[in-house]
């Protein structure tokens, strides 16, 4: 029987503070000691940036070119210009080869050392999707109020049309059977950060057994590189209506 295969998506924008440490801790975490028993690719996606992103990617893939369980595990693609994590997302589902697919966000929010706990439902076949919480976890850095007001908001309203019962739709770790990748990827039209509520519309609407999973979350606050912001949330609110009505 051949090992199954995980491809991780990294999306990027100007996270050259991060990227270098979230690919060396995938490699560390995750691949090093071939966890779980499965092969990896790990495809960053480069959304435009203007700092020194591709040079430490470059650097990463040059240190590990002679390793016999990391020699072209990663690839990566620059965009000529920002075009949102929603069109990298895309991209990167058209790209993966493996059988499972994990999106990690560039930052050191997430940590790959969670990723044993969302596949488990994956590899035990019980799970299509997995979302992981950063309300449940055991470790999660304590910031913005409304920040967390918010999301909850946008997690109730998605939940609303969905008829999910998810305490998390907006987390940055979601993980997917390929089948559902090659099923929503096509109908995906977001480009931006609304590709959130989008994913979870389609995968709602496809009927997949839908999972959630605790995970530790570092939240890192606006001087530190945070993006997101309350006008993303107004247009999340639009997406969420949007794609359960209209556009199904």
């Amino acid at each position: 029987m051949n090992m199954q295969k995980l491809s991780i998506i990294i999306p990027t924008y100007n996270e050259e503070r991060f990227i270098g440490n979230v690919i060396e801790n995938i490699v560390t975490k995750a691949i090093s000691g071939i966890t779980l028993g499965l092969n990896y690719e790990i495809i960053v996606i480069d959304d435009g940036s203007s700092d020194r992103t591709k040079e430490l990617v470059g650097r990463i893939k040059e240190k590990y070119k002679d390793s016999p369980n990391l020699k072209d595990t990663i690839q990566y693609i620059f965009f000529e210009k920002n075009r949102g994590k929603g069109a990298a997302l895309k991209r990167g589902f058209a790209q993966v080869t493996g059988d499972i697919v994990l999106i990690q966000d560039a930052d050191l929010e997430y940590d790959p050392s969670d990723y044993p706990v969302l596949l488990k439902p994956i590899l035990d076949g019980i799970a299509d999707v997995v979302y992981g919480s950063r309300f449940d976890g055991v470790r999660r850095r304590k910031l913005y109020f409304w920040h967390r007001v918010g999301n909850t908001l946008l997690t109730i309203l998605s939940n609303a049309f969905t008829n999910l019962d998810l305490s998390d739709m907006e987390t940055g770790y979601k993980v997917f059977r390929r089948e559902v990748v090659d099923h929503i990827a096509p109908r995906l039209k977001s480009n931006r950060f609304t590709i959130e509520p989008e994913i979870t519309a389609r995968v709602a609407h496809g009927k997949w057994r839908v999972y959630e999973v605790p995970i530790n979350y570092y939240g890192r606050t606006y001087e530190e590189g945070k993006k997101i912001g309350w006008r993303d949330g107004l247009q999340a609110v639009g997406a969420i209506i949007w794609f359960n009505l209209f556009d199904r």
